[in-house]
């Protein structure tokens, strides 16, 4: 019983103490507020040691303080984030953009409950040891990976940088499983997985990160269109990039507008977390037309590139509102090996304006945080003149919603019928043409179609769960007898036929499975390709 207490006193008690210097410096200065802090560290020292005693179960140290922790933290906000010893690699990988492994995103195979290659990376120990997405995880070394979730298996593919280990995989097709020696590498992903040029004259650059070092591949991909493609304007692709690091961001905005230019100010509540940062180098191209596609799973890092670009009128932002991600994070060193991800500070881009879209400090009584109100948001100007918001993420200048994908396409994602089909084409298609030729053939989709009917897929449609949830509040408010039958002649028509569903959206789904296709054969950059030929 005492085990619980023994491993945590050190802890606990060294916490304590911090607190009650600050409490007693506070006491003497009139500081209630220390006082405050110092009583409620007390009273939870004193409910650890009473549920270690009393608590009719044994209780896990690790599990019940670190819940404590991880609800405490996230009443705050969802980016202040503890993470323990243990998982100080995630830490490093966001932001640093590497980690030491084998370079592969894997799933979770439901039908054979194992772990499977979800997408090798071109160029990691995955991609040239002929690992292929599909293959289901049997074994590392001489541990059996049934019964294992994702995150443990990933806990095993990662480690020390060098280190050769045994993978045992199943592969479709194959009769008997397949070995695979594998040596664990540094794998840094691409910030720039793909640029080329869309149209005459127009360079694209995809930035889908800022962890890492972004801005050495940009200014090397942008450097290549300028002299080999010899581009007129240019696009940046920051949809669906969450950010990373703020330095990286400003640097790349650094080479479009002159130096001296102040692109974003972080305000906190110590002085060191309050800081302006500034354009500290000569431009590249101060000239060159820039584009930015936005999405609303832009955010932090990314938001600043747009944003300063647009506040100093220097690109055109099209697409979607961005998220609205406007704290700064910072680790913070604790003891045991432990770090604290905590934001210190909101940042403020050129016109003074912060794209903060979800207000955490005031919630409501539920505990939920709100966005704010168009209605209480601020008007600021850009350098010239144009009026912009604070408050909900980046407007674009030019709207182009996102088309809305069908039900269907989502539960047939989800439950990896795409996937699976993209695993069968490659067993009989051993090559493909180049992305700019390949095309999905009539054949294959009816062949698509019929192992999707076979399957005996299942899936609902809105306009069904609308019906019915429709049909239970006419029946509260007393209006379903009344109105019984022609809820039951509705819900006879909006019974869905897949047949029907798969070839009404076969445009829709023909474009998601034709990408799956190809990041098979290309990787990641044939992937991006292929979803610019529609977008």
């Amino acid at each position: 019983m005492k085990q619980f207490w023994n491993k945590y006193t050190k802890w606990i008690l060294s916490i304590s103490v911090v607190v009650l210097i600050f409490f007693f410096v506070g006491f003497h200065k009139g500081d209630k507020r220390n006082f405050e802090l110092a009583k409620n560290m007390e009273i939870f020292n004193a409910i650890v040691k009473e549920l270690d005693l009393f608590y009719v179960d044994t209780l896990d140290a690790n599990v019940t303080l670190r819940r404590g922790i991880d609800a405490m933290l996230y009443s705050l906000d969802p980016y202040t984030v503890y993470y323990p010893e243990e998982d100080q690699s995630e830490l490093e990988q966001m932001v640093k953009g590497s980690y030491g492994g084998i370079g592969s995103v894997i799933s979770y195979n439901m039908d054979r409950q194992l772990s499977m290659i979800a997408e090798p990376y071109e160029g990691t120990p995955a991609a040239k040891a002929g690992l292929k997405a599909g293959d289901i995880l049997l074994k590392i070394d001489t541990v059996d990976l049934k019964g294992k979730n994702n995150q443990e298996v990933s806990e095993l593919l990662r480690g020390q940088i060098g280190t050769e280990f045994n993978l045992t995989v199943e592969r479709p097709g194959v009769n008997k499983p397949m070995d695979f020696k594998i040596v664990r590498q540094s794998i840094q992903l691409p910030t720039v997985p793909y640029y080329g040029i869309v149209d005459k004259g127009v360079g694209y650059i995809n930035l889908n990160s800022f962890s890492g070092n972004p801005s050495k591949e940009f200014k090397k991909a942008f450097l290549d269109l300028k002299s080999n493609y010899n581009i007129e304007s240019l696009v940046i692709d920051v949809r669906s990039n969450g950010g990373g690091l703020l330095d990286e961001a400003i640097e790349i905005v650094n080479f479009f507008v002159p130096r001296g230019k102040t692109i974003v100010t972080t305000k906190g509540k110590i002085k060191q977390a309050s800081s302006v940062y500034k354009t500290l180098r000569e431009p590249i191209d101060t000239d060159i037309p820039i584009a930015v596609l936005v999405n609303s799973s832009t955010a932090s890092s990314a938001e600043i590139l747009a944003g300063a670009l647009q506040d100093l009128d220097r690109a055109v932002i099209i697409g979607d509102r961005t998220f609205g991600k406007g704290l700064v994070q910072v680790p913070r060193s604790l003891p045991y090996g432990g770090n604290l991800k905590v934001t210190t500070s909101k940042y403020y881009i050129p016109s003074g304006r912060c794209v903060q879209a979800i207000d955490y400090s005031h919630r409501s009584l539920d505990g939920s945080a709100g966005r704010v109100p168009d209605s209480l948001t601020t008007v600021f100007y850009t350098e010239i003149g144009r009026e912009v918001r604070d408050g909900g993420g980046v407007t674009p200048d030019i709207t182009s919603k996102t088309e809305k994908l069908p039900n269907i396409l989502y539960y047939l994602v989800s439950e990896n019928k795409l996937f699976d089909f993209a695993t069968d084409y490659c067993l009989r298609h051993l090559s493909i043409p180049a992305v700019e030729s390949f095309v999905l053939s009539d054949d294959e989709y009816s062949l698509f179609k019929k192992q999707v009917i076979d399957s005996d897929f299942k899936y609902d449609q809105q306009s069904e769960k609308v019906l019915a949830n429709l049909r239970e509040i006419a029946e509260f408010e007393g209006y379903l007898e009344g109105a019984s039958d022609a809820f039951d002649a509705l819900e006879k028509k909006l019974v869905h036929n897949l047949e029907h569903d798969l070839d009404y959206f076969s445009n829709d789904i023909k474009k998601v499975l034709s990408i799956e296709i190809v990041k098979r054969y290309y990787y990641q950059k044939g992937a991006i390709q292929q979803q610019l030929k529609d977008d």
